[in-house]
């Protein structure tokens, strides 16, 4: 398996044509389905013992990424905080090992610029918690690690950078605030950025609900701008998660399993809660990895 080498397009497109008034009800009344279908653990398809003998690195990293697991969930450790195991230098068979053993889940994310390739690729384990982060430097050289936390330290860093830059987003000539249900809303989350305070609840508008046409939307967008990170996340359906060019500001959107729109709202937090691995997802990780490790202790 090639994990996370292949530039895969993201899957989700970008859609600004949201609110109330942009959907005609037909005759009939079809409305949107619900997604059905749920994301779980999968167990990982473990090699046989016979097929880890010999690799002492791929032991080590695992070992590793269980004591980070065990830092990680210990009493007093900080919300945001992560541990990460570098895996550049190892063999190519070795981390064909790591990529079985540690699987795909079901939350990805890229940190890009606009137009450009992603220079940071981020893709969770089967491990909720455990994140493979692949990041090209300037000279074209691959950073490849493990990190444990309830998010890579990177997306956090980097929306903070993009908030905190005094992006000032030109209105666009075809869209004015007159007449509008947006300036409103904006003034709603200018305030709640003010007052917000790390590790608050989440201040929730939830656009779906409110009259909102679609130059309201594409003000919005317009005002709020697009961050640097995008995620992904396979839960209950589809939902899509942007940063903003504003402090503490987050697009999310969710789809069903026909990649329709059913929820578009914006956050005022640190990062949204469905980005996250909570703490009992870590504990449990944590459980099953020791699991894991008594199996490639037998090789």
């Amino acid at each position: 398996m090639n994990f996370m080498h292949d530039n895969k397009p993201f899957p989700i497109p970008v859609i600004t044509e949201l609110g109330i008034g942009t959907h005609q009800e037909d005759e009939a009344l079809d409305y949107l389905s619900m997604p059905k279908d749920m994301a779980t653990y999968r167990a990982p398809l473990l090699p046989e013992p016979e097929e880890i003998a010999g690799h002492e690195p791929v032991k080590a990293v695992l070992k590793a990424v269980l004591v980070a697991l065990q830092l990680i969930t210990g009493d007093g450790a900080a919300a945001e905080q992560t541990q990460s195991i570098s895996l550049n230098g190892l063999a190519a068979a070795d981390l064909t090992l790591i990529n079985q053993i540690l699987g795909e889940g079901e939350v990805s994310a890229q940190v890009r610029l606009e137009g450009e390739q992603p220079t940071v690729r981020i893709q969770e384990s089967v491990f909720a918690g455990v994140w493979r982060v692949i990041e090209t430097l300037d000279d074209g050289a691959l950073r490849d690690s493990i990190e444990v936390g309830a998010v890579p330290a990177v997306l956090r860093d980097t929306a903070l950078e993009d908030g905190s830059a005094g992006v000032t987003v030109p209105l666009a000539p075809n869209l004015s605030p007159v007449a509008s249900n947006a300036p409103s809303v904006l003034f709603e989350l200018e305030d709640q950025r003010r007052r917000w305070l790390p590790g608050q609840v989440p201040h929730v508008v939830n656009l779906s609900l409110l009259p909102l046409t679609v130059d309201d939307i594409g003000y919005m967008d317009l005002r709020l701008g697009t961050g640097r990170v995008l995620i992904l996340s396979r839960g209950y359906g589809n939902c899509r998660i942007s940063n903003c060019c504003v402090p503490h500001t987050w697009r999310v959107v969710y789809y069903n399993s026909q990649d329709a729109v059913i929820l578009n709202a914006v956050e005022v937090t640190d990062m949204p809660d469905v980005a996250c691995a909570a703490q009992e997802d870590l504990r449990d990780s944590l459980e099953r990895l020791q699991e894991v490790l008594e199996w490639v202790d037998q090789s």
